[in-house]
């Protein structure tokens, strides 16, 4: 591992530099945060190294092994397990004394399980799953759900303040991941319903310029919206969050939904439309690529 730059401040793990972790690490070492990164592919945390303070840790256990406070951005459960060695004796000794911080977004079950094993193990537990795409964590206008060890809230506020335009403290865990599926329930159901306001003025042969400047001036309009439309409009199916990780994410309301005996119906068609468009080959593409599976649909009205 590099030695650190010297530093007043503790330097602070951060683990998973993907879509969403990169542009969150960029702007913790930009604004002067000494951080020890590792990803599993190696070539992005390189990529980083020679911003700000930063340096390279060769295991999750290097991390853990030089930080306090370990923040993880990962994918899935499975990853997280694998990195905190989770269900192996080694769990106990590298969360021991270390503050944890769940950003990514797993099932709400999942989180509160994993708060009671670092906390038996002597650790400390937050999850603080964030609401917004790459653009947004590009910007630092994040927002951010936290729950948890209260006594950690404040320190942590002021840690991703460089991340997160505002954090929202929710209670006890798994408070902030139910939150965070409840935002995205919104999410994936208000982006199918704009793709498929735009498909049915495009098959009308309106003008879509039209549509944008109505829609962008109008009382729906939000950052979400307005982006999309941008996309939409220029035809950039470049990744802000990808069909796959959407419907991920649409899973995890969904199951969520079962569990607790709720109805999801707009969800449900989203989910849908999403599946489809991945089983179309369009996974890697943008949330908007959904607009593939209504065409397709369309398409299909058609057939003789």
């Amino acid at each position: 591992m590099n030695e650190h730059t010297p530093t007043t401040d503790p330097a602070v793990g951060f683990i998973g530099l993907g879509v969403m972790g990169e542009p969150m690490a960029l702007n913790l070492l930009r604004a002067g945060t000494p951080l020890v990164l590792w990803n599993r592919s190696p070539l992005r945390s390189d990529e980083l190294r020679n911003h700000g303070s930063a340096s390279v840790a060769a295991t999750p256990a290097e991390v853990f092994a030089a930080c306090g406070t370990v923040i993880l951005m990962l994918a899935h459960a499975d990853a997280m397990d694998a990195v905190l060695q989770r269900g192996q004796p080694a769990f106990d000794a590298q969360v021991r004394g270390h503050t944890v911080v769940h950003m990514g977004t797993t099932s709400p079950a999942y989180s509160a399980a994993l708060a009671v094993d670092v906390r038996r193990a002597g650790g400390r537990y937050v999850e603080c799953p964030v609401s917004g795409s790459r653009k947004p964590a590009e910007d630092g206008q994040l927002v951010g759900m936290m729950a948890g060890d209260s006594d950690c809230f404040a320190a942590l506020q002021t840690l991703l303040a460089p991340v997160c335009a505002q954090i929202v403290e929710c209670g006890q865990c798994p408070s902030a991941l139910l939150m965070k599926l409840s935002v995205n329930l919104f999410l994936v159901t208000m982006v199918a319903g704009l793709c498929e306001s735009w498909h049915y003025a495009q098959q009308h042969g309106l003008d879509l310029n039209a549509l944008r400047t109505i829609l962008d001036a109008g009382p729906m309009a939000s950052r979400v919206s307005r982006g999309k439309l941008d996309k939409l409009a220029r035809g950039d199916y470049g990744v802000q969050a990808a069909i796959t990780d959407v419907l991920k994410n649409s899973r995890l309301v969904a199951d969520q939904a079962r569990l607790a005996g709720l109805a999801s119906p707009l969800l449900d068609a989203a989910d849908g439309l999403y599946a489809q468009a991945q089983d179309m080959g369009h996974g890697t593409l943008d949330m908007i690529a959904v607009l593939k599976a209504i065409e397709a649909r369309t398409a299909a009205l058609h057939k003789p």
